[in-house]
Formats: structure tokens, C-alpha cells, sequence
């Protein structure tokens, strides 16, 4: 089984990239499970969501408390939140950051993508709130090879709620330009 949590802030859109994720994965034949975590329902507040994926029913329904992925939305969360907490050894650490991977590295793998500028170059939200997390799926395809482009497009252009192609465009964008670092 292949466990990825989520890290973010409310209005980020967290919960529907695990969702984007799980369609992706379904579409390829996987069984898939995906929920949220609320702390407080408000934007802005910490959010989490966990995506499971196997070759097999999952029944497990727990959150995820050991994953094979992390995903960060905001970098800041990083700062108030212990979002490797539990990461498996050479887990992937994927974040939303302009910084090289280096700069995130303590034993895993690393990927970052600058989710925020192709955000806003594509209006995707707005300059004090960009909706990233179309970017963060692509980003996430290209780093694990977890699902393929053509599936995470798909799911994209099907759960993304609007602007169904700049979402596309944008898990593409960041597919492209993911940074991918190496384990120490």
C-alpha cells in the first residue's frame, strides 16, 4: 500500500488534491481511499488529507500516521507542524517552494516546485491566495511516478470544480518543472 498525506492551509485545496490523486490512481485500474482532516474549518487554518492507494481493497480507514509521501502546500506549516513526522525512510518529501531540494533535505527524497508562481501566472486564485494544488498533483506525478500524466490530466480536467484546462495547464507546468533532489 502507498500512504501520501497532505499538508496545507485552508483554501489551498488539500482535500481535492488528494481527491485529483485518487481519480488518477482509480482511473488506473488501483484501489484507492481519500479524506480529509479538519483541525478548525476556517481558511487559512491547518489542514490535512491522506490519499491510500493499492493494488487491492484497502480497509484500513485510519488517518496516516507512516506515509510513503509528503506534500506541502505551504512551506510555513513546516515551521508549526512536524509534517515528516512518521515519513518511511526514503519516503518522499514534495514542497511547494522555490528553494532548491537541498535546502529540505534530512534523509529523503526531495522534490519542490514553485506551485505558488504558476498559480498566479495562470490566475488560479488569486496573489494573496493561489489555489496550488493542481500544481502540487503534477509535481507529485513527476517526482514518485505514482500515476502517470495522462491520468493525473484527466483527473484534474474531471475534479478540479472550475477552469478545468488551467488546472491542467498547471499540473502540467509543474510536472515539467519540478526540481528533484536526492537522499542523504
Amino acid at each position: 500500500m502507498f500512504e501520501i498525506r497532505f499538508h496545507g492551509r485552508g483554501g489551498q485545496g488539500a482535500v481535492t488534491a488528494s481527491k485529483i490523486l485518487a481519480l488518477a490512481a482509480f482511473n488506473e485500474g488501483k484501489y484507492v481511499i481519500s479524506f480529509p482532516f479538519f483541525g478548525t474549518e476556517r481558511r487559512g487554518a491547518p489542514v490535512t488529507a491522506f490519499t491510500r492507494i493499492d493494488n487491492g481493497p484497502i480497509l484500513l480507514k485510519t488517518q496516516i500516521y507512516y506515509p510513503d509521501v509528503v506534500v506541502v502546500l505551504d512551506p510555513y506549516v513546516m515551521k508549526s507542524s512536524d509534517v515528516t513526522g512518521g515519513l518511511k525512510e526514503n519516503g518522499f518529501l514534495i514542497v511547494n517552494s522555490r528553494k532548491d531540494p537541498m535546502h529540505y533535505n534530512h534523509g529523503y527524497r526531495v522534490a519542490t516546485v514553485d506551485a505558488t508562481s504558476i498559480a498566479i501566472k495562470l490566475a488560479l486564485g488569486n496573489r494573496a491566495n493561489p489555489i496550488i494544488n493542481t500544481a502540487m498533483i503534477g509535481a507529485l506525478a513527476k517526482a514518485t511516478g505514482l500515476v502517470s500524466l495522462d491520468d493525473t490530466l484527466y483527473a484534474v480536467r474531471e475534479a478540479s470544480p472550475s477552469r478545468k484546462e488551467d488546472n491542467a495547464l498547471a499540473a502540467q507546468e509543474a510536472y515539467e518543472s519540478v526540481q528533484l533532489g536526492l537522499a542523504q
